[in-house]
Order: C-alpha cells, then sequence, then structure tokens
C-alpha cells in the first residue's frame, strides 16, 4: 500500500479528531479509517422503521420531524424541550434538557438523522439527548452537507464513544480527497480476469456511492480482496512448509503395524484405510507432513493416528502425541496401550520382541516416573510418547522425533506447537498430523486450515449404537428435571455408567476450568439474562445429590482443580469393570469433553446446557453411546421457549451429525469465535467476507492467489500485495493462521 494509506491520522485530520477516533473505535491510520467501512446506506426521502427498534439499542435514524414543543422542569430551574419523529406511520421523542435553541432549527416537515440508545419514559420510546444533523433545505451553504446528502445513498458508519456517523463521514471525505490512487494488492491481470474495480475506484465507491450500484461493485472488490490477501498468505505458508527439509520415514517392512491390523478385533472403515495411506505416502516425503485428520465424534482418529505412529516406528523413529490436558494424556495412554495389547510392552519383564513401548509424561508425574520416562525417550526405548505441554520443555529429549501428533490442535499455541516439532534432530522437521473431534465446514478448511492437507472421516465405524439427545425444560416442567433423576438410577441398576456435567467447578466461580464455550450471545443464555438452576457446579451438586435424588450410589467429581492423582482415580474407577469399586456416576466440567472413551457410559445430563455451544454439546455426548449400547443425552435448561438458545438445543437434539451442526454453529457465531480466540478482538482482518455465507469468493481467490504465489513465491513482483501479507502476517490477530 501506499505511504499515504500508512500515513496516521494525526498528520491528515489534526491531533484532536485523530485522538477521538482512536479512542473511540481504535482508528490511528488512514487506512484503518478508510477500511473502517459503512455498515448500512439511508436514501434521500426513506425513512426509518422506527417501529422495529428495540429498546436499549444504539440506533441512527432517519426520521421526519412532526412537532416540537418546550416546558419548563417542576423541581428544578432549567427547560426541556421534546421533538416528535415519524416515519409516516410510527413515531418517537427526541428528548433535549436546557436547548431551548433547538426549537429554531427543529421545524415541522424537516428531515434529519438521529443518532442515539432508545429508551423509554413515561411508556413511549425516546431518544435522550441524541446527536443530530438535519438535512439541509434548499440549497445549504454547509460543502459537507452537500457532499453527505447529494447523493443518493447516506452512509450510516459503526459509531462509537463520543464519534458519530457524521463526525466518520467528515474524516473520510478529508482522507479521501488526499488519497489518490493508492497502490492495489490485487494483480492487473487478477482484476481483469474477474471484473474488479481498482482500489481507488471501491474506496470511494464505498464511501460516497450515488447508487446501489455502486456499493455492489465496491463490496465485491473490497470482499475478495480480503479472502485474496489471506489466501496470499496460505499459499506462502504452504511452500515455506514444503522447502522444510524432514526425514523420509518409509520403512522396507512394517512388523509391527502389520501385526497390530491382525489384532484389531473390527474392520478398518474405508476411510480409515484411505487416510492410512495418505499419510504414509506423507510420510515418505523429504518435507514435512502437516495433514489434519478431522472426523466426527466416534469415527477412529485415535486408530489412523496409532497406525501412523506405529509405521513410524517401523521406521525406526519415535512419535509423540500432544494431549491437551492430563485427564486426556491418561485416556490416550489406556486407549493406546489396550489398543497394541502384547504390542506395547516391548523392552518390560515378560514382553516380546516385537513392538514397542509406550511412555506418559506430564507435569504432575512423580520424579521416579518422571525420570524414567525421561531416559525412555532420550534412549528411543519409547517409540510412542504421550503427554501434555511437559513435553515441549527443554528437559525433554527425544532421540529421534519423526512424527507429532496433536490432538485438539485448537487448545495449543503456535509457540507451543513449534516448540514440540524443533526436538527433531540433525534440523530436520517432524511430521505433524494434527487431529481435531470439531468437524470443520469446507469454507474454514480453505481458510483457518489452508495451508494444511485435510483428511476426513465421515463414516463411524460398524456396531455403534447411537445417542438420542432430549431437551429438558427446567423451568417449565419441574417434573421432568425429577424424572432425569429417576433416570439416572434406572442406568446405574443397569451396571452402566453415567456423566453429568456442569458449566463451573464451584458456586461463584466463573466457568469450568475456563473451557465452557458459550456459542453465540443471545438474551436466553450463554450467562447474560439466564437464571440458572440451583447448584449446577460440580461441588455442590454432587454433594445435593448424593444426600438427596442419587443417595445411595457411588458419585465421583471430575474438574481442573483436582490433583492428577485424584483425577486418574476418578477416571479409572469410572471406567472400571470390577463393580464392587466402581463409581456409578461422575459429576464433571467439561475435562471429559474429548478423548474420554468408557464403553460402559450410557447417559449423559448436562445441566444448564443453553450455557454451552453447539459444536461443545455435541462433543460432550460423544462420550456416550460408544459401544454397543445405546445412549442417552438430556440437556437441561431454563431457556425459555421460542429463543435462541432453545433453538440452538433442539438443533443438537434433532440430529447426530457434527458436520451439520459445525454448519449451523459457524452460520450462528460471531465470525471471531470460529477463525479463533485472536480474532475475537475489537478488529478483524476480515470485514466483508463471511466464511459461512462466500464459499464461491474463497474457492475463487484461493485459485487466483495460489496461481500468483507459485509464480512468484516471494512476491517480489507484487509489492502492494506483499506489504498486505506482511501487515496481515505480523498482525496480533493473525495469530489463528498460524498452524507451526
Amino acid at each position: 500500500m501506499t505511504d499515504l494509506l500508512g500515513s496516521s491520522l494525526t498528520s491528515l485530520l489534526g491531533g484532536r479528531s485523530a485522538t477521538a477516533l482512536d479512542k473511540a473505535l481504535g482508528l490511528r491510520t488512514a487506512e484503518d479509517l478508510v477500511r473502517h467501512y459503512p455498515r448500512r446506506y439511508a436514501e434521500r426521502g426513506e425513512l426509518t422503521d422506527l417501529a422495529s427498534l428495540a429498546v436499549g439499542e444504539r440506533v441512527t435514524v432517519m426520521a421526519e420531524i412532526r412537532s416540537v414543543t418546550v416546558r419548563q422542569m417542576r423541581q428544578r430551574r432549567g427547560s426541556i424541550l421534546e421533538a416528535v419523529i415519524t416515519d409516516g406511520t410510527a413515531t418517537m421523542s427526541l428528548t433535549f434538557f436546557n436547548q431551548k435553541w433547538r426549537e429554531r432549527e427543529f421545524r415541522a416537515g424537516r428531515t434529519g438523522l438521529f443518532a442515539g440508545q432508545v429508551t423509554v419514559y413515561g411508556g413511549k420510546r425516546q431518544l435522550s439527548h441524541p446527536e443530530c444533523m438535519l438535512l439541509p433545505d434548499g440549497v445549504a451553504d454547509d460543502p459537507l452537507a452537500v457532499a453527505a446528502f447529494a447523493g443518493a445513498l447516506i452512509p450510516i458508519y459503526p459509531a462509537g464513544g463520543s464519534v458519530t456517523t457524521w463526525d466518520l463521514q467528515k474524516a473520510v471525505q478529508v482522507v479521501l480527497d488526499q488519497l489518490g490512487e493508492p497502490a492495489d494488492p490485487i494483480p492487473d491481470e487478477v482484476r481483469a480476469a474477474l471484473g474488479l474495480c481498482t482500489l481507488a475506484d471501491a474506496l470511494w465507491q464505498v464511501h460516497r456511492p450515488t447508487s446501489r450500484e455502486d456499493v455492489d461493485t465496491a463490496v465485491k472488490r473490497l470482499r475478495f480482496e480480503e479472502a485474496f490477501t489471506l489466501q496470499a498468505v496460505l499459499a506462502q505458508r504452504r511452500a515455506e512448509v514444503a522447502a522444510l527439509p524432514a526425514t523420509r520415514r518409509t520403512p522396507a517392512s512394517t512388523p509391527v503395524l502389520d501385526a497390530f491390523d491382525r489384532s484389531l478385533p473390527f474392520i478398518l472403515t474405508e476411510g480409515q484405510r484411505e487416510i492410512g495411506e495418505q499419510i504414509r505416502a506423507d510420510l515418505g516425503r523429504d518435507h514435512p507432513m502437516h495433514r489434519l485428520l478431522q472426523g466426527d465424534v466416534g469415527s477412529g482418529k485415535t486408530v489412523v493416528a496409532l497406525r501412523a505412529m506405529l509405521a513410524v516406528v517401523d521406521a525406526g523413529g519415535q512419535a509423540a502425541l500432544l494431549a491437551p490436558t492430563e485427564v486426556l494424556a491418561a485416556q490416550h495412554l489406556r486407549s493406546i496401550t489396550g489398543l497394541l495389547g502384547p504390542l506395547a510392552t516391548r523392552g518390560q519383564l515378560g514382553g516380546g520382541e516385537l513392538g514397542t513401548s509406550v511412555a506418559l509424561l506430564t507435569g504432575s508425574q512423580r520424579s521416579a516416573g518422571r525420570r524414567a520416562a525421561l531416559l525412555d525417550i532420550f534412549t528411543g526405548d519409547a517409540g510412542i510418547v504421550i503427554g501434555t505441554h511437559a513435553l515441549i520443555q527443554e528437559a525433554v529429549d527425544f532421540h529421534d522425533l519423526a512424527l507429532v501428533v496433536v490432538d485438539e490442535q485448537h487448545r495449543f499455541g503456535v509457540e507451543q506447537r513449534a516448540a514440540l516439532a524443533a526436538k527433531s534432530r540433525d534440523g530436520s522437521r517432524p511430521h505433524v498430523l494434527v487431529m481435531t473431534a470439531t468437524p470443520i465446514p469446507r469454507t474454514v478448511a480453505m481458510t483457518v486450515f489452508g495451508d494444511v492437507d485435510v483428511s476426513t472421516l465421515a463414516e463411524l465405524p460398524s456396531g455403534r449404537a447411537g445417542v438420542a439427545t432430549h431437551v429438558v425444560a427446567g423451568e417449565e416442567q419441574p417434573r421432568h428435571v425429577a424424572r432425569v433423576w429417576e433416570r439416572v438410577r434406572e442406568e446405574v441398576a443397569g451396571g452402566h455408567r453415567v456423566f453429568i456435567v456442569c458449566p463451573r467447578i464451584d458456586d461463584g466461580d466463573d466457568d469450568a476450568d475456563g473451557r465452557v464455550d458459550a456459542g453465540p450471545t443471545d438474551d436466553a443464555g450463554e450467562g447474560a439474562g439466564a437464571t440458572p438452576l440451583p447448584m449446577t457446579a460440580v461441588v455442590p451438586l454432587a454433594a445435593r445429590l448424593a444426600e438427596g435424588e442419587l443417595s445411595g450410589l457411588r458419585i465421583a467429581t471430575l474438574h481442573g482443580r483436582m490433583a492428577a492423582e485424584e483425577k486418574e482415580q476418578a477416571m479409572r474407577r469410572f471406567a472400571s469393570e470390577d463393580t464392587g469399586n466402581a463409581v456409578d456416576v461422575l459429576v464433571a466440567t467439561t475435562v471429559i469433553e474429548v478423548g474420554v472413551d468408557v464403553p460402559r457410559a450410557t447417559m449423559m445430563v448436562i445441566m444448564d446446557a443453553d450455557r454451552f455451544g453447539i459444536s461443545q454439546l455435541h462433543q460432550l455426548r460423544g462420550r456416550v453411546g460408544r459401544g454397543s449400547l445405546p445412549g442417552l443425552c438430556l440437556l437441561v435448561t431454563q431457556a425459555p421457549v421460542g429463543s435462541p438458545a432453545r433453538e440452538r438445543l433442539a438443533a443438537v437434539a434433532a440430529t447426530t451429525d457434527g458436520f451439520a451442526l459445525s454448519a449451523l454453529d459457524l452460520e450462528l457465531r460471531r465470525e471471531g469465535d470460529v477463525l479463533g480466540s485472536m480474532q475475537s478482538g475489537r478488529r478483524t482482518s476480515l470485514r466483508l467476507l463471511e466464511v459461512a455465507r462466500h464459499e464461491e469468493v474463497i474457492v475463487a481467490a484461493r485459485e487466483a492467489a495460489t496461481a500468483v504465489a507459485e509464480a512468484d513465491p516471494t512476491l517480489e513482483r507484487h509489492p502492494a500485495l506483499a506489504a498486505a501479507v506482511a501487515t496481515l502476517r505480523a498482525d496480533e490477530h493473525a495469530e489463528f493462521l498460524e498452524k507451526g
């Protein structure tokens, strides 16, 4: 971009205006300002539908003044001016204190823009002390008014603080007048092929349109630019990964993997075999594999990852599995050693020669166990290493780290993944397989994960009984809540296990373990405005149930504040086949959201289910119905009928298709929530591009950006695009692009 777009607003507008824009909206440069696009446009003569305005909403309305009255205040000195405005159908009031002078301007019949927060007084909706801008009568002497209203459309900007939409109009006009012809990040040949206008034309037409066609033309170009710049970053990143050195891991034979396949008590699905071949081909290349393995709950991702780890072991290397929590790391250890059987006992007393050793490394391990694990990792005796963030510490030294498997990758930061990847020998990079149990819509896969190869397990293994899901309305049907606890007793009487999930650990806490994913905000849940059931935190609910509704059953708790040994003991007793010492009911936070596999668990009760997002609810219920026994998930809520929260719960109850729910989640949530936590800040790089809606734009941008990056990898011949890419990669809100 040109130097002008990078210029400070102080130099272009003066200190006072620049300070106000920075404080209210975080706008500091000319580019910040011209990229602050109007959120809508009002047409001259087109009045706002006043009846549709909601109390509490901050609005900018265009309306006609019907009448003006001034009266003296009774309790103190001064006057109140009230103007009644209308759209021809509905009316509302504007109230001003001690501004009698406005009576001269607020003549009946004049039209203006009025901005403020809708409140109610005396049963009538009003704007108290709104910001005002009256449309000029006839030919106005004010050049700004002529510029603002001579056109057919009036831009209405997202405003804030003391900065109004017309303050932004003034500032944008000043900058546009000095803009000239900024350098365009979209190459001429791409613009010509797609019929896009220049950047200069787009900025003028989006801020100063003369028709709806102007707006459409500008938005089409600017939206594509966002997608194109993003895809250029991802294309560069793919090229960078391809240029890194890696050791080929192609064994002459695969005795351990073959023995494992023969020992499996089930038949691999076609998808598991196909993705296994993709991974094997990746492992045979001299640049690092960077593959995302996604699959719905229970689709068999762990088996696919384990087969990849065994292929690496057969090639003489080591594999590390990075888990986000100690509970999940311990679960992986049990699952993997259980699947391997004798193949996991090499080097142990009575163990065979064929196979490997599996080591566990976590932060809370005792010294003796930790030292033994570190030694096995260093010598290479441990072919498979499972651990938490402890694997990243400097003291952990691998003999030959060939493959890194990251479970639930969104739980780890860029630096954490990179630190583990840097532990390979001879400067080569390990191959990386990332797993996620949250199905990803295609558009997100092309943006957030656009620099990795994506493999999808779409089918579930045979023999799964499935899960039935029902919404239990606590406030409307209290008898149904009582029936929930009766149903828990029935499951336990049948020899089964039951999860009860709560959004908090203890009364007065914030969200449990920092892991509650509240989903999209509305007035019927997610904390604000929701009335929780009594004692929906883990600790008090478990105590109440033990003394009341579930007395006589063996109840344990599981949450993030417990010591590692306590968590491990709770999970072992819950999963135990020893009915004499087993736990019947586990009251837990979302630490059991992913990876936990207890075949006897057939029922889950989720308290205050409206406090969880769609994808998180789907992950949670995936903990039951994993074996041959049918599962039951009850979503207990007090959200009212017809509220968005109840509609989301109904959607979860209606289907177990994680991909359909993921697409719905993407439509309902803020874009930043989906793209990553770094995108949830005040501003993001995506202003006009909506990942859920603009698949065609993303596909076209990906094709164009890939072609440009392949022809000019360093973008030396495209300096404006190179500058835009550098800005995006350096921006603090772009960390979601990084994949280690």
